[in-house]
């Protein structure tokens, strides 16, 4: 394919700065094997004077590629001609103003607003990044695209491939690793699914390591265009806040690609002038998945500028294999113990002045059933950035008059298992599915009400429980 001369690919150690074409298939920078960005020569391109001009792309919405919420801000991320661009009309999402959900948070009304990607054509996030790796795919030509999955990315990859039919998608699991709501997505979509003895971090080895022994296009988020497009939910955010920056970007950490993708938005909105200040940046781990969280608040782990203190990851690393720990939680989309983005993500955190915490399960379902009663449903992980909020709340970090923004990662409907036995009557069904992950109630329960079949008997119950 042609060169395209105004992107590039680029390794994000400023000690090495190697640049490649966007023409070449890299998960990593040949020369010192750090992480790649996509990268652009703006002063060569038109870019809009400010961000509200984006806005003339949506009243074209009748054209696909401005209907999606990904590439109708390609002005932002230029590295295919529209010709080659996929897009199945991603990117729909809203932000919701969550009075109700702020008073559990600790937040006074009108300050909390729930990104909710569940919209997106496949349930979730991955959508927005599915969509940029899937046009690169298709650009260089690849005929076959691969992942490992916890479940949404196996989801995504599998519906553009089913959809276009323009590749065959391969997908690699762990085993008693992945929601059924999203093993079921791939497989009713046609892709061939790998289930492997392991998790995810087992899974993620070996699809690199297969895509690289026989040329298969590997699209997890260490692909570096798979950020190009989760960077637009920040953009979609900025847009419902008429293009005023929230004080807080609260998202849940798993390989850490949206962390990663929105730290690099805002570095390139406020590198462009577009924004003239940044949001601090909180990033959720659960409990049973902390490695950020460890790393980050427990043992120092930097940026410093692109100098960061890499042996303290490599050591921690040793730790979980000499220890034999393995992820666990029920939040599966985030139930990762190396996460990919590692270094893109500290990076976002030092830019955006970041935190990091972690939340339990108990907490992760307690606050989805606060969001699910205040009226959207999200998967367990989505959750962990509201928990995430009530924490920081109440460590006084997060005021209660700061506008904050949690990212709904995913629908309710990824993983329904855990939502009904949450809820459920059923207390032997509760300790199979939550109890054996330290989950000790259901303290939002919403329990059905069993009765006769009987008239009066129903209309009594509607009348004591209404």
């Amino acid at each position: 394919m042609p060169s395209n001369d105004v992107a590039f690919q680029r390794c994000i150690s400023p000690a090495c700065g190697a640049t490649y074409d966007v023409g070449q298939v890299l998960v990593s920078c040949p020369e010192c094997g750090n992480l790649l960005d996509v990268a652009y020569d703006w002063d060569r391109l038109p870019i809009p004077k400010q961000l509200s001009e984006l806005e003339e792309k949506w009243r074209l919405r009748s054209e696909p590629l401005n209907f999606s919420g990904v590439w109708r801000f390609r002005d932002l991320l230029p590295f295919a001609p529209d010709e080659k661009i996929v897009s199945v009309g991603e990117g729909q999402t809203i932000l919701q103003q969550a009075n109700f959900v702020a008073e559990y948070a600790g937040l006074r009304p009108g300050k909390l607003f729930l990104q909710y990607e569940g919209m997106n054509p496949s349930g979730s996030f991955k959508d927005n990044g599915m969509s940029a790796a899937f046009t690169h795919a298709h650009l260089i030509g690849a005929k076959r695209a691969a992942c490992a999955s916890t479940g949404n990315t196996s989801a995504s990859l599998a519906m553009y491939c089913s959809v276009t039919q323009l590749m065959k998608a391969i997908i690699f699991v762990g085993s008693g690793k992945i929601a059924y709501g999203k093993l079921s997505q791939a497989l009713e979509y046609g892709a061939l699914t790998v289930q492997i003895a392991g998790d995810f971090d087992d899974a993620m080895a070996r699809v690199k390591e297969v895509s690289s022994k026989l040329g298969v296009y590997l699209v997890n988020s260490v692909n570096p265009f798979r950020l190009e497009g989760q960077k637009t939910i920040m953009f979609r955010v900025l847009e419902a806040l008429r293009w005023e920056v929230p004080d807080w970007i609260v998202v849940p950490g798993g390989n850490l690609g949206n962390s990663s993708a929105f730290g690099k938005a805002f570095i390139e909105l406020k590198e462009l002038g577009l924004i003239d200040r940044v949001p601090r940046l909180a990033i959720i781990n659960a409990s049973g998945a902390d490695t950020l969280y460890e790393l980050y608040e427990k043992r120092n782990l930097r940026w410093r500028q692109g100098d960061p203190n890499a042996e303290l990851a490599c050591y921690y690393y040793d730790e979980l294999d000499e220890q034999q720990r393995k992820a666990s939680t029920i939040a599966s989309a985030i139930e990762i113990n190396r996460p990919v983005n590692l270094n893109k993500c500290i990076r976002a955190l030092e830019f955006c002045d970041g935190v990091v915490r972690k939340v339990n399960d108990q907490q992760i379902l307690d606050a989805k059933a606060r969001v699910g009663a205040g009226g959207i449903g999200c998967e367990p992980a989505s959750a962990a950035s509201v928990a995430g909020a009530k924490i920081l709340c109440e460590e006084g970090i997060i005021g209660a008059d700061e506008r904050v923004v949690c990212i709904l990662t995913g629908h309710q409907l990824k993983d329904p298992t855990a939502t009904v036995a949450y809820h459920t009557t059923d207390q032997a069904q509760f300790n199979e599915v939550l109890g054996s992950r330290g989950v000790q109630r259901a303290s939002f329960a919403n329990r059905a009400v069993a009765v006769q079949n009987d008239l009066d008997e129903i209309i009594r119950a509607i009348q004591l429980y209404s």
